[in-house]
């Protein structure tokens, strides 16, 4: 070995592998593929062109892109094949193979040119999932391409998920046994993936398989904040056989000028950060969207000067002590409702929709008719059939604040992203709701789709674990997660086993759609045989003929049998609040045995209904 004028020890033989290289250096990756692409072709690629067609149209252009960040001082490229395991429009099974072969053959004929002793290691480059069953096995055909052009290093990148990691990690090292595997996750600044998965679960759910030999973050954040989040999570290696730490953030966070994006930190600030990430102990480093061969020469200065200092004796810096900034006098608060729930005892929740307007006192009015009727939590939908209502969050918090009541706002996938999520997420913890109801939330009506556009970053499973994490990393009082079960769904197992998903990801209760139908009530006694999980049947009346055939025909996930709607066939208003009053209590009495308790629905927020149900039912709460 001899270490050159960057402080790299060059590999003499060229033999050495990742392993042995990683023994007394910090491997340097290169920056961004397709940032610095598009710069070096002046924008052609900007029209929406993917950056792995450049291999085929434009493979000077990426050699060049290879060149300078080897010039600069890598010692790793990553093969422009990010994208292909994504399904590209019009990418077959011939152009895959063509680009991948291309995308391999330019990185190591870039990493061939370079000095004798000095040459680079390859990676075979692979992006986050489609999420589509299939992509497992078009990704072991993209992988299987690489093996045969002689790939022994792989990296997997800017995922948010561990879902398939296991399976193709293995993959390789059946097929390869002395590959080198990194598995590297999208986190931003509060350290969550866009899937709403924690990185710090992440890093620990695959760092725990054998087949991997480093797992990191990358993309989205800055390397500032993924070094206070390593240290907050006290996420960096100290044990003897930990896991190889990779980081390679991008260059800060991005603007947008006329319609172009730039990256504005500067190679200096980017250097010296992953310096002191080196200094804790990060062996694997590089950059991600935005960094530019400036930046990696920059980072190589910065390891050079590391070194050196390690030569010459001086200790490296310690890990900073994070504060949690928490008040050590706080106790989490004693949330009634969950309480209750884990006591056995049977439920009663009501749900109350919220005014369309400013008008509250009969909406407060009624909230309190319900509270002296006994019921032990009302619920606040939140803008139901995607029509704009007043916030069911902030409306929660002013029914516990005021009138002393259990709430369970739902909260929608719909219209907000994860920041907006765990910005109300906090709010409502701060004024003690640590209840909440989620759902996936239904789009905005058809009509009006010209004007307004539902917005759906997640689904509610998605959301359940992102709370779930949330519980366990951020909140003194963890939020008792409740979701929706679709009784009336046509193909109920598949509800099974959405409802299942939800119940890994937190869910520990659910409230079901309105039983008004025998084949609801059979799917209700399979939840409560299958589910691990509490069920509040929901119980909705129904108050006339009209309003059982417009349930029927214009709401979604309600069934009302045939047999209920004849009967309010020409009753008079008084027969029909009679006759809705006596079917909701035969049904309370039939499902009695296979739920927890109830989730009642007044129609119209006609609260007397539901107090004269109660009064009925008595022995039944």
């Amino acid at each position: 070995m001899r270490v050159n004028t960057l402080g790299i020890e060059e590999n003499l033989s060229n033999k050495l592998t990742v392993r042995e290289y990683l023994q007394n250096n910090i491997l340097l990756f290169d920056g961004a593929m397709g940032t610095y692409l598009n710069q070096l072709a002046h924008g052609a690629l900007s029209g929406g062109e993917a950056c792995e067609l450049a291999n085929l149209r434009r493979p000077e252009t990426v050699l060049q892109v290879h060149r300078d960040y080897l010039n600069a001082g890598a010692m790793a490229l990553k093969t422009n094949t990010f994208a292909l395991n994504q399904q590209l429009p019009g990418l077959n099974d011939d152009l895959l193979r063509q680009i991948a072969a291309a995308g391999w053959r330019l990185a190591n004929q870039a990493a061939d040119e370079q000095p004798a002793g000095r040459r680079p290691f390859v990676f075979a480059d692979f992006g986050p999932l489609s999420g589509q069953e299939q992509a497992l096995e078009s990704v072991q055909r993209l992988i299987d391409i690489f093996l045969e052009l002689g790939a022994e290093n792989f990296l997997f990148e800017t995922f948010s998920s561990d879902q398939g990691l296991a399976e193709l990690t293995a993959y390789i090292k059946r097929c390869c046994p002395q590959a080198f595997v990194i598995c590297s996750f999208a986190v931003q600044p509060d350290g969550y993936t866009r899937s709403g998965r924690f990185g710090a679960d992440l890093l620990a759910a695959v760092g725990g398989e054998a087949q991997v030999d480093a797992v990191g973050l990358n993309c989205v954040s800055g390397p500032h904040h993924l070094r206070r989040y390593l240290q907050a999570q006290r996420l960096l290696p100290t044990a003897e056989g930990a896991k190889t730490l990779s980081v390679m953030p991008n260059a800060g966070y991005p603007t947008v000028i006329n319609n172009r994006t730039f990256f504005s930190n500067s190679p200096e600030y980017y250097a010296s950060q992953l310096g002191r990430l080196a200094e804790l102990g990060v062996r694997i480093l590089g950059g991600c969207c935005g960094t530019t061969p400036e930046h990696i020469k920059a980072a190589a200065q910065a390891l050079a000067q590391l070194k050196l200092r390690r030569a010459g004796g001086r200790a490296d810096v310690q890990p900073a002590e994070i504060s949690s900034g928490e008040d050590s006098t706080q106790q989490p608060l004693l949330n009634y409702f969950r309480q209750k729930a884990e006591q056995g005892r049977r439920l009663l929740a009501v749900e109350l929709e919220p005014p369309q307007d400013v008008n509250l006192p009969l909406f407060m009015q009624k909230a309190k008719i319900l509270q002296q009727a006994g019921v032990d939590i009302i619920t606040v939908p939140d803008c139901p059939i995607g029509r704009a209502r007043m916030d069911s969050s902030l409306l929660a918090c002013k029914l516990h604040r005021e009138l002393g009541v259990d709430v369970l706002p739902h909260m929608t996938c719909r219209d907000r992203n994860l920041n907006a999520i765990k910005a109300l997420l906090l709010g409502l913890s701060v004024e003690g709701v640590n209840n909440v109801l989620i759902v996936t939330g239904d789009p905005i009506p058809t009509a009006e789709r010209d004007e307004i556009k539902s917005v759906f970053n997640f689904n509610s499973r998605m959301l359940a674990r992102y709370i779930s994490n949330l519980n366990e990393s951020t909140l003194l009082t963890p939020f008792y997660i409740c979701g929706a079960l679709n009784l009336n769904a046509r193909n109920f197992d598949v509800q099974l086993r959405l409802a299942q998903e939800k119940i890994n990801g937190g869910v520990q209760m659910f409230l079901t759609q309105p039983v008004l139908s025998r084949q609801a009530a059979v799917n209700l006694r399979r939840a409560h045989q299958e589910l691990g999980a509490k069920i509040l049947a929901g119980i909705m009346p129904v108050v006339s003929y009209r309003n059982a055939c417009f349930m029927n025909n214009e709401v979604a996930g309600i069934n009302v049998e045939n047999e209920i709607v004849r009967q309010y066939k020409d009753k008079t208003p008084e027969q029909a609040r009679e006759l809705a009053v006596n079917l909701s209590c035969r049904i309370m009495r039939g499902v009695a045995e296979i739920c927890d308790g109830y989730y009642m629905i007044p129609p119209f927020n006609r609260v007397d209904i539901i107090c004269d149900i109660l009064q009925e039912c008595s022995d039944l709460h």
